[in-house]
């Protein structure tokens, strides 16, 4: 009986040196409730913790929002829900959120997290589909008095090498925010034709090396081996652009390849996922969801996306809007200190019409 009664020891994740460096090696912070000490050391140091996600310029959303007890809104990226639980709080425990995802893995985790801290379905309902459907919601929700869209990739799904959002680290070459459907990226890329990922390069990136980079990868993923993992594609990049910055000093030439490798998995990432198309498709609906007065913040992380904000709300200014952002909001410096992946965010905002002067 007492055999029966005992539990299995499981020992911990073993690897060399002092510090893990590989994601899954990572124990402590991959249970944040369990070693504290250890994730605030982390965040002092300015990394964000494996598996963790830093909500970027929390305090100018609420500044702007202005969120009241009673007041329905809408979150159109969960995420690890920071930003959600923020907003919640501001509530008072009157009113309701609705919030989208995509990522079925992840969108659990927050909603447990959600629930732990006590904010259940009487408050939050949370829903595995595209932000996009916005409209949709608005049907069940009412309208909404503020929406906030934080757009790009959540940490922990950049961290994870099995998503394969990073070529920091070897892994799949996957890149799809719900890896349960779509295309992964090594297969979409055996799919285009070389003019084709050119203009990808180009429209997702300004990518300034895209015709080189285009043929490299045309001529890999159809005459060669296919592109599977994440180091093979970081091969690439390398080996294409590396002859183009002969004379260039070695600081410069490493700085100029790692915002190349970033630029390409960025491209990757939004025609995959079709972000833009996404993006575009809530930008249309975005004034007929919102309650006279209500207000809408939205969070960008590159210029393809603040350009199609930027216009978005400018051309319904004095139409659907009665007034917009005239300049990017940016996060503090000292938030950029502590959160490194905070320096690209730019947030715009628009008011609708009517409502309280």
């Amino acid at each position: 009986m007492a055999e029966e009664n005992q539990t299995t020891h499981k020992r911990r994740v073993r690897y060399s040196g002092k510090y893990p460096k590989k994601f899954e090696e990572k124990y402590k912070e991959l249970q944040p409730e369990k070693y504290k000490d250890t994730i605030e050391h982390v965040i002092k140091k300015g990394n964000t913790p494996a598996g963790m996600h830093i909500s970027i310029m929390v305090n100018e959303i609420l500044d702007f929002l202005k969120i009241q007890p009673g007041e329905t809104g809408f979150d159109a990226t969960l995420g690890y829900g920071g930003h959600t639980k923020a907003m919640l709080q501001c509530l008072k425990g009157q009113g309701h959120i609705y919030a989208t995802d995509v990522d079925p893995e992840e969108s659990a985790r927050t909603r447990k997290r959600l629930e732990e801290a006590g904010f259940g379905e009487d408050i939050l309902t949370i829903r595995l589909q595209n932000f996009c459907t916005i409209d949709e919601i608005a049907k069940e929700a009412g309208g909404f008095d503020f929406i906030l869209a934080d757009l790009g990739v959540s940490s922990m799904q950049i961290d994870n090498p099995e998503r394969g959002f990073s070529y920091k680290q070897d892994g799949p070459l996957d890149l799809r925010l719900n890896p349960q459907i779509g295309t992964p990226a090594s297969k979409r890329l055996s799919e285009l034709s070389e003019d084709e990922i050119c203009g990808m390069l180009v429209e997702n990136a300004d990518e300034p090396y895209a015709v080189s980079l285009a043929a490299a990868i045309y001529k890999q993923s159809h005459f060669g081996k296919s592109i599977d993992t994440t180091t093979c594609l970081k091969q690439i990049i390398e080996e294409t652009v590396s002859p183009i910055l002969k004379g260039e000093k070695e600081e410069e030439k490493k700085a100029i390849l790692k915002k190349t490798c970033q630029r390409v998995f960025q491209a990757i990432r939004i025609d995959v996922n079709s972000e833009f198309e996404v993006l575009d498709a809530f930008l249309q609906k975005l004034p007929f969801v919102l309650n006279p007065g209500g207000k809408a913040a939205v969070l960008t992380f590159h210029s393809g996306e603040d350009r199609m904000v930027k216009k978005a709300f400018r051309a319904g200014r004095g139409i659907y809007y009665k007034e917009v952002s005239k300049d990017v909001i940016r996060p503090s410096a000292r938030e950029c200190r502590e959160n490194g992946r905070a320096r690209s965010t730019k947030m715009r905002w628009a008011v609708a019409m009517g409502g309280k002067e």
